[in-house]
């Protein structure tokens, strides 16, 4: 593997071997809840379908996704991967990763900016021939940086919907030039993931940040995609009164259509108590909102940049800011109102001190994706234009049915008949 200027995360830790054990001890635990992958790597093993291949990642290195790494370099793959996110980052994890020989780990929890990117940096100082990403990152960085890369990377895929949505943009502008698998866009995890992944990892990991209960209170959702869908129906769930705030016409009526209250932001500011907010849009919530908000208001993000709570203004507001509680920033008004933030904003469920990400079944099915899209490109990338692709349909089929068959389900097939019947348009009254 290259030589870099940035260094593995081994080198950044004073008791490497102690953070290893703890991380093998943490992908371990995780590994016993995750069938797909377990089913996946013993094919990747014996199939060595990565063989030759150089995967960059940028992730959420947790014990979860670690697990997905070591799927693929078990698959053949050599890996280098770092971290999406500067604060998602398990050190333990990352350093049981450096510790295989097909995988070099640059993730660091707690980087600056400049570190975040001279560790993407040093991942594509590996000379990939496939991509993984969560957010688009390390896409962005090597078309604008390293585009003498782009002819022998056969393609990508993209885990989250920023990234995917990145992606299309990129891609409507003619500037997306290698194949990406939108990864988000799968039933697998769009049903699962976004929805059940979000919701609950959220609202988990707020209500062990700050032990405050959810019971009574009015919890506003900013945006109604999948995952606010997952926020309000889990927030409802724990007994709290859901508002959300929508800018398209039908997602307000489907939320109004579910029973929860449906306002404009500016209406939702002085109602509610806690705020989370899954738009992947910046600005969601601003200064005419702080200024309507209640003293001791609770305020995080669940998309995934740091631009959805705007901070600027808020710091403008505030008299004071001071740490209330490991993960909670206080934001004092020249009022004496306080306004809190989890996380500095950052994806609420990773971010936080105490973060543990989406439950591990959740994850299980989304990097069972990830690893057939892998295996899907080092197979037959060749066959794919550049471009933003769906991930074939027989690809998510594929995960489902090794899932339903860890779980001992059985369910019904078509017959001939109705295969026929389905197809035909020649059938009438």
């Amino acid at each position: 593997m290259s030589e870099t200027a940035y260094p593995p995360v081994s080198q950044h830790l004073s008791d490497v071997e102690a953070a290893r054990e703890e991380g093998r001890r943490k992908m371990d635990w995780a590994l016993q809840h995750m069938p797909i992958l377990n089913a996946l790597r013993e094919e990747f093993v014996d199939e060595q379908p990565l063989a030759g291949e150089t995967i960059a990642m940028a992730m959420h290195v947790e014990a979860k996704t670690a697990n997905l790494v070591e799927l693929l370099a078990e698959g053949g793959a050599e890996v280098a991967i770092t971290g999406c996110n500067p604060l998602s980052t398990h050190d333990d994890v990352s350093a049981a990763l450096d510790a295989h020989e097909s995988i070099t780990s640059y993730a660091v929890r707690g980087v600056d900016d400049d570190e975040y990117y001279d560790a993407m940096h040093a991942c594509v100082a590996h000379g990939p021939t496939i991509t993984v990403d969560d957010g688009m990152d390390m896409v962005k960085l090597v078309h604008e940086e390293y585009p003498d890369l782009i002819d022998s990377i056969v393609g990508g895929a993209e885990e989250t919907t920023t990234g995917v949505d990145r992606l299309r943009a990129m891609d409507a502008d003619g500037e997306l030039h290698y194949p990406v698998f939108a990864v988000n866009d799968t039933p697998m995890k769009q049903l699962f993931d976004n929805v059940h992944g979000t919701g609950e990892s959220s609202l988990a990991t707020i209500a062990m940040t700050t032990n405050l209960s959810w019971a009574g209170k009015n919890v506003v959702v900013g945006g109604y995609g999948q995952c606010g869908k997952g926020v309000a129906k889990k927030a409802s769930g724990q007994n709290a009164n859901v508002i959300v705030c929508e800018v398209d016409p039908r997602k307000a009526l489907e939320a109004h259509m579910e029973g929860y209250e449906v306002l404009p932001m500016a209406e939702a500011a002085a109602k509610g108590d806690v705020f989370v907010t899954t738009t992947g849009n910046r600005d969601v919530i601003t200064r005419e909102h702080f200024e309507a908000m209640n003293d001791g208001v609770l305020l995080a993000n669940a998309g995934h940049f740091d631009v959805e709570v705007n901070l600027d203004h808020l710091d403008d507001l505030a008299v004071d800011r001071y740490e209330v509680r490991d993960g909670v920033e206080g934001f004092e008004m020249e009022d004496g109102r306080v306004l809190n933030v989890i996380a500095e904003g950052r994806l609420v469920n990773l971010a936080a001190p105490i973060a543990l990400g989406h439950p591990v079944e959740v994850m299980d099915q989304s990097f069972g994706v990830q690893a057939v899209v892998v295996r899907e490109l080092a197979e037959n990338g060749e066959a794919y234009e550049a471009g933003v692709h769906d991930v074939p349909d027989e690809l998510d089929r594929e995960v489902a049915d090794i899932k339903l068959a860890a779980e001992g389900v059985e369910y019904d097939d078509l017959s001939d008949e109705q295969r026929e019947y389905m197809g035909s348009w020649e059938h009438g009254t």
